[in-house]
């Protein structure tokens, strides 16, 4: 729990200043607007946890975003009525990709960054092909509604990041979560223990496959449609979660401070903004952050093993 405190304070601390340069931000208003550019990302971190803290990782995520967004935009063309079909079809999808992605890195024993580095040039030579770099259709009215459109006061996006939240503790807290941290840890001894390992980490990779799917459901009604429009997500979303205290190599990490990971990118990231700070800068941010976050794990987590107590 300790581990997890350093991302809120800071998160806090963000938010403080971005209300200090934008009394806007204050209002009920102003920071739903900013929870609701927020939650497509903490959404994919969400969903890139799983896959982290299995000790493995998902370099897809951005490609398949984009992919998804060009998909729906050709399918549906402005026709209403094929919106749920689509994004049905955009769900099995993200999920097709996730279970091919984990089901290679497991039974082929290919490791996870290859299998899904090649995945990201898969999907991203295919959407070039066949939009030829400009993608053609027009998501409806009611696919847009997602990602921009309100329940009364409150943004579809944030309803959505809701309920994806409450269902990340719930599946973190059942018996799949346990076995999940397991797996991560120690797969030997998992494996030893009666930890189907193989079929759990296929299921993280299959859940990130299907946060890349709401998140581009919501990307798509929010930004539109283009051929970049996930370009960069999966290194934001690797960010947000070892930012988050997320331990890479897997068996420690709060999926709650993960989330709140990608909340703290995307405040960065509106400060920066907001003080006339170019965005060209946002990589070499998350470069500096990941490295920073990787490195300050690695000194903690020796120490916690020469302090643990030893058993005869």
């Amino acid at each position: 729990m300790k581990r997890n405190l350093p991302i809120f304070g800071v998160l806090a601390i963000l938010l403080v200043a971005i209300a200090m340069a934008n009394p806007f931000f204050v209002e009920a208003e102003g920071f739903l607007a900013f929870v609701k550019r927020a939650a497509p990302l903490a959404i994919l971190a969400a969903g890139q946890y799983f896959v982290i803290v299995s000790g493995e990782f998902d370099l897809s995520v951005g490609s398949l975003v984009t992919a998804e967004v060009v998909i729906a935009a050709r399918l549906i063309d402005g026709d209403s009525g094929a919106t749920w079909p689509v994004l049905l079809l955009l769900l099995a999808v993200g999920a097709l990709v996730g279970a091919v992605n984990g089901l290679v890195t497991t039974l082929l024993r290919v490791p996870s960054f290859i299998v899904t580095l090649g995945s990201l040039l898969i999907l991203s030579g295919a959407v070039f092909l066949w939009s030829g770099g400009s993608p053609r259709g027009a998501l409806s009215e009611e696919f847009r509604r997602f990602g921009r459109g309100t329940l009364g006061p409150v943004p579809w996006s944030v309803l959505v990041l809701a309920v994806v939240v409450v269902a990340v503790i719930a599946l973190m807290r059942s018996d799949f979560g346990r076995t999940l941290m397991a797996a991560g840890d120690n797969p030997v001894a998992a494996g030893l223990s009666g930890v189907r390992v193989r079929r759990v980490k296929t299921m993280a990779f299959v859940l990130s496959g299907l946060s890349a799917a709401v998140c581009a459901i919501l990307l798509g009604g929010f930004a539109g449609v283009s051929a970049k429009v996930g370009e960069g997500l999966e290194f934001q979303a690797i960010t947000a979660v070892v930012l988050g205290g997320v331990v890479l190599g897997g068996g420690r990490g709060s999926a709650v401070a993960a989330i709140a990971g990608a909340f703290t990118l995307q405040a960065l990231f509106t400060l920066l903004n907001l003080h006339g700070i170019s965005g060209a800068l946002e990589f070499t941010v998350q470069g500096v952050i990941l490295i920073a976050a990787v490195a300050l794990g690695s000194v903690q987590l020796p120490r916690r093993a020469k302090s643990a107590p030893t058993t005869a």
